[in-house]
Parts: C-alpha cells; structure tokens; sequence
C-alpha cells in the first residue's frame, strides 16, 4: 500500500515503504528511553514498539520510586503510516530528530499519566551489529543506536506525582530495528534453549559518557563485544560516529561481578576496558536500586512485545519490589541504577543484566539456581 512516504527517495526495497522488506514474523523497530533523578529518588523507562508483519503496535511507561514500580501498558494493530506514533492516551514526538523528543500519556483509566521531555546530551552513536542463532533458527538480526541526554517532566502513579527539571535527570534512549523475538513465538520442532548472559551498561560522567555491552557463552567467552567513550558538548550533535574527535571504542575484556546470596542480581560489578591506543582502566559499578523491565513488557505474561490484544487495549500493573521472588523468571531482566567510578572519576548509570542458565563462571549450576 502507497503513503505519503513512498513521495521521499528513502527506500531500501523495491516495495512501498509500508511493506517489511522482510517476511519475518519477529520484524520490528523499537524505541527504549531510561531516565533517573540524578539523586537516585527515582526511576523511569518508556518504550514503543512496531511489530510489521504482527500488525501490532504497543507502548509502556513505567515508574519505580521507592520500593514500588508502576506501569502503563497500550496496544493497538498496527496504522500502515509507519510515523503514526500513538496508541490511545500514549503519544512519543519526535520534535527534532536525535536532538528533542516528547512523550506523553494523557488521562486514562489506569491513573497512570505523564508529560517528559527528552533533550539529547551526546550524538546518537551506532553500536555493532547483532546476529544471534539458536541451533537451526535465527533468533537476533538487529541494528542499534544509542543516545545520552537529559529529561524535564512529571510522571502520575498511584496518586503521586514526581516532576523534575532538565538538571535533575539523566536518562539515555535506544532505538533499534530488524529481527528479534516478539509476540507469541511459533509451534513446531522445539527450539533448543541457548543459555546466555548479557550485560549493558551506558553511564554519564561530567564531561563524557560510556557505553559497553556483550554476551557471554557457557564458561564467560564474551561474543558481540563493544563500547564507545563518547564527549558531552555544549552543543552536542544530532549523530556521531567512530571518526569524530573524542569518540573512543572500548573493549571490555574482563569481568567480577558479586551476587546478592541467593538471587542472580548484580550487587556490585568491576569491567576491565581497554580503549583503542590507550591504557587499560576498571570500572566499577554499584547498584542504588533496581527497575523491573516487566514494566515495559519483557518476559511479561500478558504485556509481552507484539502479542495481539485488541484493535485498542491499555492496562497496568504494580509491583512492590521488596517482595519480588528473587529468582522468579519474569524478575530476571532489571536494568539496576548504578553509581559508577573510573578512578577518582564519578558517574551514574545503568546496568542491564540478564543471567539464565549454568554459567559456571558466575558459580551458577543450572537454569535459574542463586547465588551461594
């Protein structure tokens, strides 16, 4: 089918620009923000998400402050105008592009509402390519920018409002696109489980920001390696990239990380880098409190990625944090604010892990057992 887009010579296939190039189920394009006070008090991540070849559209927004997180969950089949960002109340605008971005989630029956503002700190930077297979099946095949900024706004949870200026909140936001798993995954011949650990960590210094991520196999190797040291600017770009003055790539190259007893949660995590033509250096990450990312839809029972709801379905759920079961499935995915150091140098941050299977390296003998 035509659209007004089809006018712009952006076209990667000889077919409208509505249709995937792809006749994968799992196609899709992505939108991930994250934002925290910068004293700590609170939490935030929203989310968007197109599902082509699902003809599904769903969005999230979730708060956690204290030990209780909220989300505002939305779906809807998916409009063929691929920039008809809306679902009901939820509203993500694109005011100027990498540089200025809007959420909003008007009143609605949850309670939930909110009204943020998203002003870039850094350019948005290529991460690596990602390609994943699980035995016979092709499970990741995705491309990935990520941006440091700041946010201004308020969120409405359970009667209580936070707001907060520019100068109060970091965030960082990722946008992603291509083939992952989403939505209620096919029948047929079992795919075998592949037992994996990621570990992402974006953090914000005074005068500049890092980034690093990788998964490792049974036993630590580490696959899909990188990071980037990226300058803040007075007047930061919409793009960089690995050419550009101040921009670094880093290989992380060691890891220690310790254990609550009892869970798979990171309490404290040292990663050796080692920047191109530089020194080695270590840094050291120290959770302050942890954010569920159930609350934007992942490993969700009934909020997961591309499942179909309704032509128009919004909800919520709520968590007390406290009483999470440790080692409960659908906890394992937390992305934990981090106090972050390189020396006498100070940050804050986030870091993503996801931990299932016999990581030995970890001390972890089977699919979801704890620490010792």
């Amino acid at each position: 089918m035509l659209s007004p887009l089809d006018d712009f010579p952006i076209h990667q296939a000889p077919k409208p620009i509505t249709t995937p190039a792809t006749t994968d189920r799992n196609a899709y394009g992505r939108y991930w923000f994250g934002g925290f006070a910068r004293s700590g008090g609170f939490q935030f991540e929203a989310a968007f998400g197109r599902y082509p070849n699902l003809g599904v559209t769903d969005a999230h927004l979730s708060i956690a402050v204290g030990d209780e997180q909220h989300a505002f969950h939305a779906s809807r089949s998916a409009p063929t105008d691929p920039t008809d960002l809306t679902i009901g109340p939820f509203r993500l605008e694109i005011v100027e592009p990498m540089r200025q971005l809007r959420i909003t989630v008007d009143d609605n029956e949850t309670g939930i509402t909110g009204e943020l503002e998203w002003r870039n700190r850094t350019g948005a930077l290529a991460e690596d390519h990602t390609f994943m297979e699980a035995g016979w099946t092709r499970i990741i095949d995705m491309m990935r920018f990520t941006q440091f900024g700041t946010w201004a706004g308020s969120i409405t949870a359970a009667g209580t409002t936070t707001s907060f200026g520019h100068d109060e909140a970091l965030g960082m936001r990722d946008r992603s696109w291509g083939i992952r798993p989403v939505g209620e995954q096919p029948t047929g011949r079992p795919r075998p489980m592949s037992p994996n650990a990621w570990l992402w960590a974006p953090v914000h210094f005074e005068d500049e920001c890092r980034i690093f991520g990788y998964f490792q196999r049974l036993g630590g190797e580490f696959w899909r390696a990188d990071g980037f040291r990226v300058p803040v600017l007075d007047e930061p770009p919409a793009v960089i990239d690995e050419s550009d003055d101040g921009v670094v790539r880093l290989h992380p190259v060691g890891q220690r990380l310790e254990f609550t007893p009892g869970t798979r949660m990171v309490s404290r995590a040292e990663f050796d880098l080692i920047p191109a033509g530089g020194d080695p250096f270590t840094l050291v990450l120290e959770p302050q409190r942890r954010f569920l990312m159930r609350g934007l839809g992942y490993s969700s029972p009934e909020w997961a990625h591309g499942v179909w709801h309704d032509d128009l379905a919004i909800g919520a759920e709520s968590w007390d944090l406290a009483a999470i079961d440790p080692l409960d499935f659908t906890a394992q995915h937390v992305h934990h604010l981090v106090r972050a150091t390189i020396g006498q140098n100070e940050g804050l941050g986030i870091l993503e892990q996801i931990i299932y299977g016999p990581h030995t390296q970890f001390g972890f003998s089977d699919i979801l057992d704890g620490a010792s």
